[in-house]
């Protein structure tokens, strides 16, 4: 599964069948990251697309130093199993 950075629209994306999956951030103020939309159509859904992606984005924004910030529920839940594990 090939998970396309697309920096310029803010997001991550992976193509499948013709159809985008996508985990969308915003950059905020200072070195703030704000994961704020993660989108995978029905028919694509249970194959662990989102997953991918948010282990993505989230790899991506601490390898570059961001203070990470999720307005996205499904975001949420990875930083805070995060948080617990130490």
């Amino acid at each position: 599964m090939d998970v396309q950075h697309q920096p310029g629209k803010e997001r991550f994306v992976v193509v499948s069948g013709g159809m985008e999956s996508v985990l969308e951030y915003h950059m905020l103020s200072g070195n703030r990251i704000d994961f704020s939309r993660t989108f995978v159509p029905e028919t694509l859904r249970g194959q662990g697309i989102a997953e991918k992606l948010v282990h993505t984005g989230l790899a991506w924004a601490r390898q570059e130093g961001f203070t990470l910030q999720a307005s996205c529920w499904y975001v949420k839940r990875f930083l805070e199993r995060g948080r617990r594990r130490g």
